[in-house]
């Protein structure tokens, strides 16, 4: 891994959370993620082999000093000459360990070790070569799972390693997509109210949420904005990491901010008014009945804050 995943930002309540909690939930993810996809065992480094279920830093230093002494694995087999690496754990990360163009093409998949008999009786009943077999999707779609069972290996898992036979190698992770920045449009001067743009959701509030568009200050899609029909928690709505079309209403420069909506029929302008003029933002598109009443003497008329903005710029200036 290139970079510590507790490195990577997410959001701005990152560091209000119990830490060892965080970490606790982050390294169980990053290794699910880890063996989910599985390690190529000739390139892998010792932080990567680390994450790999069974094994410790000290047996992943010895992985990779082990290939360095000896040269890439050939077969899964080898691993059981590396120090301190005993048959159990071996049972534990042989499956999550691949060995691309090694003596068995089965090192290469996600079939364990201990499920190559499930293979050959496979093979036997199919009268295929291994290579022939693997990616012949006619022949594989034919057979059943429960032909091959025994008392260690149910359907569940004998329909795994005909998945893992007709497409060897498959990565199970889905296509990463990424925005589209429109060219050209690469800082806030080059934004112009009405432009639709693609972005990145980076954060989500109470209030609204926060896309990069691509011009290193990202825009706030207020909870109004969010969609045409009533929105009472944003996170219904969007969750970071979504790819979303966004219509720029405002841009303020000095101010570096960046009004944007996912309406994207709404038209620059029309924002203030659907919201009272200045409405509290955290309000959003509730209902007016709904709507926090002014108490007391803290209660002032919508448009006194911009009022109050003008006096003391004008204050400012005297002095």
């Amino acid at each position: 891994m290139k970079i510590d995943p507790k490195s990577i930002g997410v959001g701005q309540y990152q560091h209000d959370v119990s830490q060892t909690q965080l970490a606790r939930k982050l390294d169980a993810v990053v290794e699910d993620c880890v063996n989910a996809v599985g390690v190529d065992l000739n390139t892998a480094s010792v932080p990567l082999l680390t994450r790999v279920a069974g094994l410790t830093r000290m047996m992943a230093q010895n992985i990779v000093a082990w290939r360095d002494e000896n040269g890439q694995f050939q077969n899964r087999q080898q691993l059981l000459k590396v120090s301190r690496l005993g048959p159990k754990a071996f049972e534990q990360c042989a499956g999550f360990l691949r060995i691309n163009h090694g003596d068995n093409p089965l090192d290469a998949s996600t079939v364990h070790p201990e499920a190559y008999p499930v293979v050959e009786r496979i093979l036997a009943a199919t009268q295929q070569a291994l290579k022939d077999l693997m990616g012949n999707s006619n022949e594989l779609r034919h057979l059943k799972a429960a032909d091959f069972t025994d008392d260690k290996f149910g359907v569940p898992t004998v329909s795994d390693i005909i998945k893992e036979l007709e497409k060897p190698g498959r990565d199970p992770r889905p296509e990463f997509k990424t925005a589209q920045f429109a060219d050209g449009v690469e800082t806030m001067n080059d934004l112009l109210p009405g432009m639709i743009l693609e972005g990145a959701v980076t954060n989500v509030t109470n209030f609204g949420a926060f896309v990069d568009i691509g011009v290193h200050q990202d825009g706030l899609v207020h909870i109004s904005s969010l969609s045409t029909k009533f929105v009472d928690d944003p996170h219904t709505v969007v969750k970071a990491g979504d790819i979303v079309k966004v219509k720029v209403l405002e841009v303020d420069l000095q101010r570096k901010r960046i009004a944007l909506t996912m309406r994207l029929d709404e038209q620059p302008g029309e924002t203030a008014a659907r919201r009272g003029g200045g409405a509290d933002r955290a309000q959003g598109n509730r209902p007016a009945s709904k709507a926090a009443k002014p108490r007391g003497r803290d209660a002032q008329p919508a448009g006194n804050s911009a009022m109050m903005d003008a006096l003391a710029a004008a204050m400012g200036k005297k002095r």
